[in-house]
């Protein structure tokens, strides 16, 4: 597969899949991917909701569109089981020929209770036993799991034939001790919201300290900016503030807004030309992100988010 465009992806989500006059979700995935190739760009991330299923739909969009790597940014870890959520990542990597990566997080407790009617265990510990139990399952590894928050015991064979190379995880992970235990157990992090400064002073040292005492290799910091080109940098502010309110009610994201030193999470939308857009997504690398995750392109007409997805090739 062709290199270029692969440090810069595109994340689509709930916009895309509320599209009015829509007749097919997978489809018009499809059709998504097809466009983001053309542009250059070599990733498609897909957030999970209350609609479609994020893990199924990148596998089969990997499946349809070859020239892209496809993942999850993100599936929240409760109360989905590890165990299914491991059958449905190996199965969306051998669908997607080995372009599949795993993006999950802990959600919103805020979200997650009332709409499961279930109580939230302890986070970070049962994010902890969580990335332990998951990551056996996912290399195929019958062994069982019992912890204080999640019990695993596998009845059969795990393995899925295809699922090859073993599926990387990533954590949405902001927070110390959420970023302690993704330097420790998973592949990297897939912070959103979080600006360079954020990145530079917390995140980065932070994972990369965690995974080195692990004896981990340096690991993958895939940063979820919004951004697009357009002519008309206000409107597109607009636009996006009010697809990003949802977060400023947050308080995780709340205090990763604060920590760059922002009112609220529409501040860190990058909009203008293209000049203007390369460099705002250079001031991430710059910080120590490995990749960038273009956001909130779905909002915009096919001519904005061809210039913006274009760029990929400028980074």
């Amino acid at each position: 597969m062709d290199t270029a465009g692969t440090r810069v992806g595109v994340f689509l989500g709930g916009t895309f899949a509320q599209e009015p006059g829509m007749t097919n979700l997978v489809d018009r995935a499809v059709e998504f991917a097809h466009e983001v190739a053309d542009a250059g760009v070599r990733t498609v991330w897909f957030g999970q909701a209350a609609d479609y299923d994020a893990p199924q739909l990148a596998g089969l969009v990997g499946r349809a569109e070859p020239r892209v790597c496809v993942g999850t940014s993100v599936v929240p870890i409760y109360p989905r089981h590890p165990l299914l959520l491991a059958a449905a990542a190996k199965t969306a990597q051998a669908a997607a020929a080995g372009r599949f990566r795993l993006g999950v997080g802990l959600g919103a407790r805020t979200v997650l209770e009332p709409q499961f009617g279930l109580p939230y265990p302890p986070q970070i510990q049962h994010l902890r036993e969580y990335l332990t139990a998951l990551r056996p399952l996912l290399d195929g590894d019958d062994a069982a799991f019992v912890g204080q928050t999640l019990t695993s015991r596998p009845v059969g064979a795990t393995a899925v034939a295809g699922a090859s190379p073993a599926v990387p995880v990533l954590v949405a992970a902001m927070g110390p001790r959420a970023l302690a235990a993704a330097g420790e157990l998973a592949e990297g992090t897939i912070p959103f919201l979080a600006g360079p400064r954020t990145l530079a002073e917390q995140i980065v040292p932070a994972i990369a300290e965690a995974a080195a005492a692990a004896g981990r290799p340096a690991p993958q910091i895939v940063a979820g900016v919004p951004a697009v080109v357009t002519d008309d940098a206000a409107a597109a502010r607009d636009r996006v503030s009010a697809a990003l309110g949802f977060y400023d009610s947050i308080p995780s994201y709340q205090k990763v807004i604060a920590t760059e030193g922002l009112s609220n999470a529409a501040d860190l939308l990058i909009a203008g030309d293209e000049a203007t857009v390369t460099a705002g997504l250079r001031r991430y690398f710059d910080a120590g992100a490995t990749e960038v995750m273009i956001t909130h392109t779905d909002l915009f007409d096919a001519q904005d988010r061809a210039r913006t997805w274009a760029i990929a090739r400028l980074l």
